[in-house]
């Protein structure tokens, strides 16, 4: 089974986040997420705040094949710019840079001078950044006279090898689910790994690539799976569910009794086993072992527990 990881809430510095990635890529895992594009968190007001294009790219150059990513929010950037920057590091890297994006909601971007938007308008502006990244990832001299997006003859190079690279969206929501038909080569399944929500999302992306003419099958599923390995009962799922609720609150729709199944916690046989079911139910290309929040020394133990067959 491929399995990716994913490292977040900027609790490591930038030492301890190059030793958790250099052995992640040592274990076999596929890829590895950071933290993405985040202004602020209120919490850590001391504590380092890696910036995420930055980071994934110092990444990058110290590893020699996992891929790397990190979320990209479409109102952080110039379409032009990002399609660049990416296209870059793609050049630098074949084949390793794991591009994803999304609209994202953080409440401190105004005060970096980042527009407040609605979630209408961010979808509408994802939507006009994505098919002027395609078109300038062609080669095309591009102009667009959108809403969000204002090209007037843009070109950039590099371009990438084969004249594109794979876009991955996370997504939830119908609306999004359509830009995901209409761009995406990967879905990162932005819900609780609850298989019955997934499922009812799957069916919604299906319908909206059957409009398309599309089949959903070209589209890879991601999805980040909440992992807390740990021996004679430290890490029970009553202590991972209350730390999942505090490290995840935009879920706090969802039930208890809906999140705790979706958990993997527990003694590192029954986890190993856990995480495969879970894999097989939600039907996922590549299961993202969520680490996030989880210091240096048990981050570490839990790769080497839950790593790839073969390693």
């Amino acid at each position: 089974m491929k399995l990716a990881v994913n490292f977040a809430w900027h609790v490591h510095p930038w030492e301890s986040l190059l030793k958790l990635v250099t052995r992640a890529e040592a274990l076999g895992y596929s890829a590895a997420f950071v933290d993405g594009d985040i202004a602020m968190l209120g919490t850590r007001r001391e504590a380092d705040v890696l910036d995420g294009w930055t980071t994934t790219v110092a990444l990058l150059a110290r590893t020699s094949r996992i891929q790397v990513g990190s979320l990209r929010l479409v109102h952080h950037w110039n379409a032009a710019r990002l399609a660049q920057c990416v296209a870059t590091a793609e050049r630098i890297t074949p084949g390793r840079v794991r591009f994803l994006i999304t609209i994202g909601d953080r409440p401190g971007d105004e005060k970096f001078g980042l527009p407040s938007l609605t979630a209408s308008e961010r979808i509408a502006w994802l939507d006009e950044t994505l098919t002027a990244i395609r078109a300038l990832w062609r080669g095309d001299t591009v102009s667009i006279q959108g809403h969000h997006v204002e090209l007037k003859g843009a070109r950039v190079r590099p371009i990438p090898a084969e004249g594109s690279m794979a876009i991955g969206i996370a997504a939830a929501g119908p609306r999004m689910l359509e830009l995901v038909a209409a761009h995406a080569n990967s879905w990162d399944i932005n819900l609780p790994a609850v298989p019955t929500h997934v499922e009812r999302a799957r069916n919604r992306l299906a319908a909206a690539c059957q409009n398309l003419g599309r089949p959903p099958s070209e589209i890879e599923c991601s999805q980040m799976i909440f992992c807390r390995v740990g021996h004679s009962g430290a890490e029970s799922p009553g202590r991972a569910l209350a730390e999942y609720r505090r490290l995840n609150p935009w879920f706090q729709n969802y039930a208890d009794e809906e999140i705790e199944p979706s958990l993997v916690a527990g003694e590192p046989a029954a986890c190993r086993v856990r995480l495969a079911e879970l894999a097989a139910e939600l039907n996922l290309d590549l299961p993202v072992v969520d680490l996030s929040g989880l210091p240096l020394e048990p981050s570490l133990r839990t790769l080497e527990e839950l790593a790839p067959d073969g390693n």
